[in-house]
């Protein structure tokens, strides 16, 4: 049953866009809606599935863990953001004097010194 309610919802996404081309001589606001409604009723009978069920649970799960998420101050994320900067120039000095000395080499084992 679960499967005829899928194909249902995804008939009823498909009208939605389909209407936005239907009614291209309509208001654009017109269009919009008819995208937006196909989107809400497939929603709403995704939402009477077994898989509907499980995503809004799995939803309000991740919701639930976000909010215990001990997030940085402003002080610790200007440090770390500082300390990313400074890594980034350092290995940018690194890499270009591997690159020079790299270029030096090959010109030596050229003969072309200069």
């Amino acid at each position: 049953m679960d499967k005829i309610k899928l194909g249902f919802a995804l008939l009823l996404l498909i009208a939605g866009i389909a209407g936005f081309y239907y009614l291209s001589d309509s208001a654009m606001v017109i269009r919009v809606i008819s995208v937006l409604a196909g989107i809400v009723l497939a929603a709403v009978v995704v939402w009477f599935t077994t898989q509907g069920k499980q995503f809004y649970a799995f939803s309000r799960e991740s919701s639930e863990e976000t909010r215990k998420v001990v997030w940085p101050t402003r002080k610790e994320t200007m440090q770390t953001t500082g300390i990313v900067f400074g890594f980034v120039l350092v290995m940018a000095l690194f890499l270009w004097m591997v690159d020079a000395g790299l270029l030096m080499a090959v010109k030596y084992l050229m003969g072309q010194e200069g």
